[in-house]
């Protein structure tokens, strides 16, 4: 009997701790102003006072409207709170054209035997830089932690924000970036992809973490190992990851949080960003 009372009292525990971290995971959704438009950007936040590290957690771009159109509240939501767990703030913005009330699509790339793949990624930094001064306006806020981490296109948004200047950016966190994805093997204009990572390397001044699953499908390993090769001969500085397998598709290896955890925490204790366990 008293076993059953225990594991009842440790249910009802577990519940409550659930419930309260729910409630402080989930601050608000803020708003971003862009020109004459404003984006959602969904705060997550761990208990206490603060002030928080910062990390800007920015969604990849779905190859149709459709998809795009479905993002919203919740998008990477397993992630942040993997980071909310270590005392860190974390702000998902949802871009311009995504979303229910997304709009009209601002990252586009023109035609793709002609594609413009650096103004396509510096326009997805914009909303991230919008994120980034939305956030930072908070009193718990630690304005010199900051750090940019995203997927696919959020991943491309992330190193063209950091070939510019953003307040507080001690590094960036790159989960398959890229922009082009025609099909599974198949990029359009790779050249003036490769061409627009130099670019953002030739500018960009902070430390970066770069992971690619093998089984990319959007981005194999061919393609990023020149992304990442173009990136650092123009003088960026970013490491390599070359990631196992991931379910049926590793263009989703950000999901696989256990696999990645250690190597990226180990990157943001690094950089100062978070402290060590």
């Amino acid at each position: 009997m008293r076993r059953v009372v225990a594991a009842l009292a440790l249910a009802g525990l577990a519940v409550m701790l659930t419930a309260a971290m729910a409630a402080a995971e989930m601050l608000e959704a803020l708003q971003a102003r862009i020109d004459d438009r404003q984006i959602a950007v969904y705060v997550y936040r761990p208990a206490g006072a603060g002030p928080f590290p910062v990390l800007v957690l920015s969604h990849g771009s779905p190859r149709d409207a459709a998809g795009r159109a479905e993002l919203g509240k919740g998008t990477l939501a397993a992630v942040a709170r993997h980071f909310t767990a270590r005392g860190v703030m974390v702000a998902v913005p949802i871009r311009r054209g995504y979303g229910a009330e997304g709009g009209a699509w601002a990252e586009g790339y023109g035609a793709c035997e002609r594609a413009d793949f650096h103004s396509a990624g510096l326009s997805s930094a914009r909303d991230i830089r919008a994120a980034v001064d939305a956030v930072l306006s908070r009193p718990d806020a630690d304005r010199r932690r900051v750090v940019l981490m995203g997927v696919s296109a959020g991943g491309w948004g992330s190193i063209a924000a950091a070939s510019q200047s953003v307040p507080g950016l001690l590094g960036v966190v790159n989960f398959a970036g890229g922009r082009g994805s025609l099909k599974a093997g198949e990029v359009c204009s790779l050249d003036a992809l490769v061409g627009a990572a130099a670019r953002y390397g030739g500018s960009s001044r902070v430390p970066q973490l770069w992971l690619y699953s093998r089984n990319d499908r959007f981005f194999g390993p061919e393609v990023a190992g020149r992304l990442h090769r173009a990136f650092q001969e123009a003088g960026g500085r970013a490491e390599f990851v070359a990631a196992p397998p991931s379910g049926d598709d590793g263009h989703r290896y950000i999901r696989a949080i256990e696999q990645w955890r250690g190597k990226v925490d180990s990157f943001l204790v690094a950089i100062g960003f978070i402290g060590r366990h």
